[in-house]
């Protein structure tokens, strides 16, 4: 990027809005509006693809959850492999800045192109957002990190307030834009997502005086700077060859079976062969699902062969980076059960109906939820407004129009359910209260960490699966002989969203930043790529098994389904948690 000086960097710092550069402020609110977005239209898209096509006040397009969740894996997956793409080009052509406005404009049209609700709208509608989201997601968390570049010691707390932003964000677009779909109409909602998309990109444009060379466009020339103890340790690792086959092949692949099994599931059209030319197992794994497996051991045999290239401390961290990546899958392929079967449990089997004093609570309780934190944030941004409206007062506009028409959905929500007498709760309500839940836990955790009992880095992993476990337990027994027409309380899916949060904590924010402290500087692009690799496996395997919850609910039950998350979360955090001993050698001091 285009390198600033000192005294250009204590210049951003002279406008300061609780202890930090206005700029970090604004970064907040476009992150914020952009997580609105995404979260908005991610509550919607399976509750809309399988809902009923009769019988239903605003009715969806009766896909069978199997294709459902094929088309949501490939989408969540997909969001995890463009930012590498995108982070290079940002890198090396137009930087951080443009990266962001170029990405948020491609979500904007994203989110009109679904509103239309058309089956190729919503197809061109996932492409863009796919491609918005690569340019978008790691280039203004780069911004961050160059803004203080002088004040490390301060970086922290800039991106816990970050961090912030991101959950309000995906906690009132999954409020707002679920309401407004579940309660006026599907295009609603998707086109609240896109209208606030189109505001948080303006307001970032129009705020560019405050961020100086910031994020600008890459100077020619520059090299990743080495540290002293790196190159002690250096030795040359350049791609060969064979090294650069694989990668083409193995991305080929990949890239093909994301594609290929939404395709085959919903339009019968198979991008890979239906039966491979050799057998390598039981019938299941000889198509595409065959070709995929021989795709991802290509790309092992490419890290093991470069990784086996390096000194034996480089070597051993990158194992361990491997070995987390490997339950980061695990994780994420049940964490991210919350954007499809959890959805479909919400819709389906939780009794969401409430009259009389228990529709009054709720009432309550979602006012205190919804004006307490909206109130905090609007504190923010008169803050904001006093430090910057004489020098982007473009900006300082558009944020205060955003923040209108948020007052104003919220309290049309509010007063509509309390003029009700009976109220049904809205099935995308459960989905905030995963950013609930860490708003109320993150600063207890962070205490933790920063405590004398701060647990290695694998026992943090196992502590978090087995956490995710439980919450998964409580559905299992919740659901436990249910039986059609019957629906059970609120409560399982409530203490398994917490759970699932605090399992969150533990081991979400770990896993980037030991890749950052394990690996050299040289070879961080690569170790990031393949951690985005794991987290995209995870979402694929998410929206698959996701989608195999009406298929197992009637050969088995609904409860066998949740035992399944159970099970391999608790059996893959007792596996990590054994492991430790293992882990701290490999990382050589690490923590």
């Amino acid at each position: 990027m285009a390198s600033i000086t000192s005294t250009e960097h204590d210049n951003l710092f002279k406008s300061k809005v609780l202890g930090h550069p206005a700029g970090l402020f604004v970064l907040f609110f476009t992150e914020m509006w952009e997580r609105f977005s995404f979260y908005g239209m991610r509550v919607l898209l399976v509750n809309f693809l399988t809902m009923a096509i009769v019988g239903v006040d605003f009715p969806g397009w009766g896909w069978s959850t199997e294709n459902a969740g094929a088309l949501y894996g490939t989408y969540a997956g997909m969001l995890y492999l463009t930012p590498i793409l995108g982070g290079i080009i940002a890198d090396r052509l137009i930087g951080y800045r443009w990266a962001v406005v170029v990405g948020a404009v491609l979500m904007t049209i994203g989110h009109a192109a679904m509103a239309v609700e058309t089956e190729v709208m919503l197809y061109v509608g996932l492409g863009f957002l796919i491609l918005g989201t690569g340019f978008f997601k790691p280039n203004i968390t780069s911004i961050i990190s160059e803004m203080y570049k002088y004040l490390p010691e301060k970086k922290d707390g800039a991106y816990t307030i970050f961090y912030m932003g991101v959950n309000a964000g995906a906690f009132f677009g999954m409020m707002l834009c679920g309401y407004l779909a579940e309660k006026l109409g599907w295009s609603w909602g998707f086109g609240l997502a896109g209208i606030f998309m189109l505001l948080g990109t303006l307001q970032f444009w129009l705020a560019k005086p405050l961020f100086g060379k910031i994020g600008g466009v890459p100077e020619k020339g520059r090299e990743v700077e080495i540290s002293d103890e790196e190159k002690k340790d250096y030795k040359p690792n350049p791609f060969s060859l064979f090294d650069k086959i694989l990668i083409i092949v193995s991305s080929v692949i990949g890239f093909l079976y994301l594609i290929n099994d939404p395709t085959s599931k919903i339009g019968d059209i198979n991008l890979l062969p239906e039966k491979m030319p050799f057998e390598i197992g039981t019938d299941a794994v000889t198509g595409p699902v065959g070709i995929a497996l021989v795709g991802l051991a290509l790309f092992l045999i490419l890290i093991v062969s470069r990784i086996s290239r390096y000194t034996k401390v480089v070597r051993d961290r990158m194992i361990a980076v491997v070995i987390f990546a490997f339950f980061t899958v695990v994780f994420f392929l049940c964490f991210e059960q919350a954007a499809s079967s959890l959805v479909l449990f919400a819709r389906d089997y939780v009794d969401r109906t409430l009259e009389g004093n228990a529709a009054l609570t709720y009432n309550i309780i979602n006012s205190l939820l919804t004006i307490i934190p909206l109130g905090i944030i609007t504190w923010v941004l008169i803050l904001l407004w006093k430090q910057t409206h004489k020098k982007v007062l473009g900006s300082n506009i558009v944020l205060i129009v955003c923040f209108l028409g948020v007052w104003a959905l919220v309290l049309w929500m509010l007063g509509r359910e309390f003029s009700s007498d009976s109220i049904e709760i809205t099935v995308s309500w459960f989905s905030i209260l995963n950013s609930f839940f860490i708003i109320t836990f993150a600063s207890m955790f962070s205490k933790w960490w920063e405590s004398k009992y701060n647990p290695s880095a694998a026992l943090k992993y196992g502590i978090g699966l087995v956490l995710v476990g439980i919450g998964f337990a409580f559905l299992a027994y919740g659901s436990d002989g249910i039986n059609p027409g019957v629906k059970v309380s609120m409560i399982w899916l409530i203490l398994a969203y917490l759970f699932h949060t605090l399992g969150e904590l533990c081991l979400s924010p770990v896993g980037l930043s030991y890749v950052s402290k394990l690996v050299p500087a040289r070879m961080i692009a690569l170790m990031f790529g393949m951690w985005y690799l794991a987290i995209a496996i995870g979402n694929k395997l998410a929206g698959s098994l996701g989608g195999m919850v009406d298929t197992i609910k009637e050969e088995y039950n609904l409860s066998t389904f949740f035992l399944i998350f159970t099970i391999i979360p608790v059996a893959a955090g007792i596996l990590v948690a054994v492991l430790n001993p293992l882990l701290k050698k490999l990382m050589h001091g690490v923590r």
